[in-house]
């Protein structure tokens, strides 16, 4: 047991993120092929504009399974063989969506792209593991390096619409399954990274760890704490996701529907999912410096913003397009930085013991949110229209302000408390953990 704090160092930790920013980097190529051309897809195979947002509801809803699977596998046997897990499944889906567009069968393309959805997942769990082995101080910053990551492939893949649907045409493919070509390949690859490189295992080191640092005594606060924290982490993804999978499922369908192409409408995308993840970073230092309830206040305002523009937005011509694009810039870091805050509270609040799952659990209200966000989004938008759908979204952002504001008020004590029960991640603690507790009385002479 004395050896095993030693490796826990920064070492460690940069070693797991470099894995994690590996597999993130391909993921997100994957992850697009869903966001990109599922409506579609889904448009073309059923004809009907109402339930183009059926695929975004289908992945969304298989998300939530996949969260609840990832997570009790993850709490039983590490992250590894869960995080491994979830991109072989994603990959399953994505060959799924492939043959069933070919074959034009209906219901296995639904199936398929619940498979999908139940996998793609993974890339939005992650952000757990690389805040596993990260100090308090840091977690914001380690949860958005892992989001970052995503970037990468994220804004590639729906720039590689044009390319991906050719290759797919020359196979002899519908062009809309180009996407899902690459996914299937980058998620396998993101699968093989995890499964031969995510050694040590960050959570199974961090609860060894905690185990090894904590005093008996550290569950007091603790149902507090859980309750303020992960609650309201959770409340605040879940109204970003919501808010986002609303509006973005439906702008490809609104593009098209105006005489734009299915490249132009990848483009836009392909920006608002590089506005969802590039600004990871500088999200998680904000919610270090500044703190968590702050960030997520403002997310509540950049959602509204990208909300009201996007239902102003003219829908044809170049400042149509400009517009929208910028409307999905403000709704992609507005969903960031509701994720990113959210996340750094259900990490800092979560139990030991009990940590995988309280994260799936939050996510699971994500993936909720998001089946309820895409199959809503069609109905409005082919009863009411898009500008409509926007302004609901819109209304809906503003709710996370006064729940941050409750959180703050009914928390005067809790910025403290969890500084010291999450620190025995570092080899410092067993005493500091139990110091705040009692220099207060032993130094005074009355005792």
């Amino acid at each position: 047991m004395p050896g095993t704090p030693q490796r826990a160092g920064p070492k460690t930790q940069r070693r797991v993120l470099t894995v994690l920013v590996a597999s993130q980097a391909l993921g997100g190529a994957g992850m697009a092929a869903g966001i990109t051309v599922g409506a579609l897809l889904a448009q073309d195979l059923l004809g009907s504009t109402g339930l183009a947002g059926l695929p975004v509801a289908l992945f969304t809803a298989g998300a939530a399974l996949g969260v609840l699977l990832i997570g009790r596998i993850s709490e039983q046997w590490g992250r590894r063989p869960g995080l491994a897990l979830g991109h072989s499944i994603a990959a399953l889906g994505s060959i799924g969506v492939i043959v069933a567009a070919w074959a034009r069968t209906v219901p296995l393309l639904l199936v398929a792209l619940f498979v999908y959805g139940a996998g793609t997942v993974t890339g939005l769990l992650a952000r757990y593991a690389g805040t596993d082995l990260a100090s308090p101080e840091k977690r914001g910053r380690a949860a958005g390096t892992v989001l970052l990551a995503t970037t990468f492939g994220a804004v590639a893949g729906p720039a590689l619409v044009g390319p991906t649907g050719t290759l797919a045409a020359a196979l002899g493919l519908p062009r809309l399954t180009g996407p899902f070509l690459l996914a299937a390949v980058a998620y396998s690859a993101a699968a093989l990274v995890i499964a031969l490189w995510l050694r040590p295992d960050p959570l199974l080191l961090a609860r060894e760890l905690r185990r090894h640092a904590a005093g008996p005594q550290a569950g007091g606060q603790r149902g507090r704490r859980f309750e303020t924290g992960v609650v309201t982490g959770a409340a605040v993804m879940i109204c970003g996701q919501l808010v986002m999978i609303a509006v973005m499922t439906m702008t490809p369908v609104h593009l098209t529907q105006h005489g734009h192409s299915t490249q132009a409408a990848g483009v836009v995308i392909g920006v608002h999912v590089g506005a969802m993840f590039l600004p990871s970073a500088l999200t998680g230092l904000l919610v270090d410096r500044l703190g968590s309830l702050p960030v997520a206040a403002s997310s509540g305002g950049v959602l509204l913003a990208a909300s009201l523009l996007a239902a102003l937005a003219p829908p044809t011509g170049a400042a149509g397009i400009f517009a929208l694009a910028t409307a999905l810039v403000l709704l992609g870091i507005g969903w960031n930085m509701a994720l990113v805050s959210g996340t750094a509270m259900v990490a800092q609040a979560a139990p030991a013991e009990a940590g995988a799952s309280a994260q799936g659990l939050a996510d699971v209200g994500m993936s909720v949110a998001g089946a309820t966000g895409g199959l809503a989004s069609g109905l409005v938008v082919a009863g009411a229209g898009y500008p409509l759908l926007a302004v609901c979204g819109g209304v809906l952002a503003l709710t996370v302000i006064p729940l941050t504001a409750r959180a703050a008020h009914h928390r005067p004590n809790a910025p403290r408390p969890p500084e010291n029960p999450v620190n025995p991640v570092n080899p410092v603690n067993p005493v500091s953990h139990e110091k705040p507790e009692n220099p207060v009385n032993p130094v005074n002479p009355v005792n």
